[in-house]
């Protein structure tokens, strides 16, 4: 399986012209936020012009967390490296030796991760009612990679750290709790076996209770719901924004294209290039002040914030 859009995106259009400073990028944001329904669509009954938001890894690098595919990402400095596959964790024990020890390494700096002014930012856009719904993809982060290479070690964005010459073979990691307190029934009707080593880690005789992390691998299939959900979120707003996100996913890229399919505004704040993204602005005027569609290229956390000041600013004066 071929992981997406490793090397580098085309240069990002910038629509309207004027928001190629950080001044224009906050002004055409702050435009396309505030305006009401798109004339060329109405907010659906019983809605107002909400925005949906699409967030990705770059609403976390300010919070010492590595993307993929940004300046530091973990695509760009470390080229041979490959994430872990959905088929591959489940079926391979010794694949999920060295997945789970290195995750082992790497939590701790997701647990020490605070919130940005990115985050709070959206929080606000929340509160001002501008904001009906927020779609995220991130799940895993990591320390930013400069504070990792200088201990000598290299992250991923995927939570894990690698160790040069490490053995993984020795390391154990526990079974699924539910599954060891009532073991499942497998699909040929019979019930499932879950055992332990005497370390108390999953044993390989047992035929059930493998632990996996609450996250979307790659390979592996949204759940129907979730995908339900997000495609709700975006038919039941008048616009969407993108935010620290180059699309690459076809998950995430989906979603956009399902908003262009329906004459939303689309807006994108991302630093470098996003997939597909010419097709988003082929019919939208690049001189318009933004409100019927908005892309810049500047930090998410720089600007998002001065964007919500803006807004709020502009409520109290009204």
């Amino acid at each position: 399986m071929r992981i997406p859009y490793t090397g580098p995106l085309p240069p990002p259009i910038i629509v309207p012209r004027h928001a190629n400073t950080p001044t224009g990028a906050i002004s055409a944001l702050t435009n396309f936020l505030s305006a009401a329904s798109s004339p060329r669509r109405s907010p659906p009954p019983g809605t107002h012009a909400h925005t949906v938001l699409l967030t990705g890894a770059g609403v976390s690098t300010a919070s010492g967390l590595a993307d993929y595919r940004g300046t530091a990402g973990t695509y760009t400095l470390n080229k041979t490296y490959r994430p872990i596959y959905y088929n591959e964790f489940i079926s391979n024990h010794e694949a999920r030796k060295r997945y789970w020890a290195r995750s082992f390494l790497g939590w701790t700096n997701l647990h020490r991760a605070r919130p940005n002014d990115a985050h709070l930012a959206i929080k606000q856009l929340g509160r001002q009612g501008l904001v009906s719904k927020v779609i995220t993809q991130s799940a895993l982060d990591s320390e930013h990679p400069e504070e990792r290479r200088k201990k000598g070690l290299r992250t991923n964005p995927d939570g894990d750290v690698d160790v040069p010459g490490a053995p993984y073979t020795t390391f154990r990691y526990p079974a699924c709790p539910t599954c060891l307190a009532s073991p499942p029934t497998l699909s040929d009707g019979s019930r499932s076996i879950v055992e332990l080593d005497a370390n108390g880690a999953w044993s390989p005789r047992s035929t059930a209770g493998v632990l996996k992390p609450a996250v979307v691998m790659f390979g592996e299939s949204i759940a129907a719901d979730v995908k339900i959900a997000a495609e709700e979120a975006v038919d039941n707003a008048s616009k969407i924004l993108v935010i620290g996100s180059s699309l690459a996913t076809y998950s995430a890229w989906r979603l956009v294209k399902r908003a262009k399919e329906r004459s939303m505004p689309i807006g994108v704040l991302n630093l470098g290039g996003v997939r597909g993204e010419e097709s988003f602005y082929a019919e939208t005027k690049i001189e318009n002040d933004g409100s019927l569609g908005v892309r810049c290229s500047e930090s998410v956390d720089k600007i998002l914030p001065l964007v919500v000041r803006n807004l709020e600013l502009a409520a109290a004066t009204v």
